[in-house]
């Protein structure tokens, strides 16, 4: 096993932990904290780095773990993605630059509706591109659980868009 270094493997992390943080309190300030508190925490167990099967995955846990402890103890259990995180399309005209933010507002309206599970999982997998290994260590799942939520989450916003789309709803 290699040899772990926290500015070369840990710290480039960083803004992935931020991410995910932010994708589960909405709360820029929180996540920040919460990725500084990671960042502690794993500091703070140097010691035991080379006994860990992926640091990555190690970081991602304890954020994830913080961030629902925060979000929990604040009672918010309404979630909404700002528009500095989304990425619009390029259009060519204000009717398509209009048309694509209400497309990219109700999907992340739909995305927002999915259980917490299904959520993370969409957010480490489609977003954060991790592989589902990767996401099954980050949150305690097996593989096949991964894929079976990640395929009902979209199946879920699919057809819900596709209602939206086809009769206004």
């Amino acid at each position: 096993m290699q040899e772990i270094s926290f500015r070369n493997d840990i710290l480039p992390l960083k803004d992935k932990l931020f991410r995910l943080a932010l994708r589960i309190t909405f709360d820029r300030a929180e996540a920040e904290d919460i990725v500084q508190e990671t960042l502690i925490r794993v500091w703070n167990k140097r010691d035991e780095w080379s006994t860990l099967g992926s640091i990555e995955a190690y970081c991602l846990t304890i954020t994830r773990n913080l961030a629902i402890d925060r979000s929990e103890k604040k009672d918010s259990q309404t979630l909404e993605l700002t528009p500095d995180i989304e990425q619009e399309p390029e259009a060519s005209g204000p009717y398509e630059n209009l048309a694509n933010r209400e497309q990219i507002e109700i999907i992340h309206k739909l995305v927002n509706s999915l259980p917490e599970k299904q959520r993370l999982i969409m957010q480490l997998r489609d977003i954060e591109g991790k592989s589902y290994k990767e996401i099954a260590i980050a949150l305690h799942l097996t593989e096949e659980q991964v894929k079976v939520n990640l395929f009902r989450a979209r199946q879920k916003i699919k057809q819900q868009y596709l209602d939206i789309e086809g009769y206004g709803l």
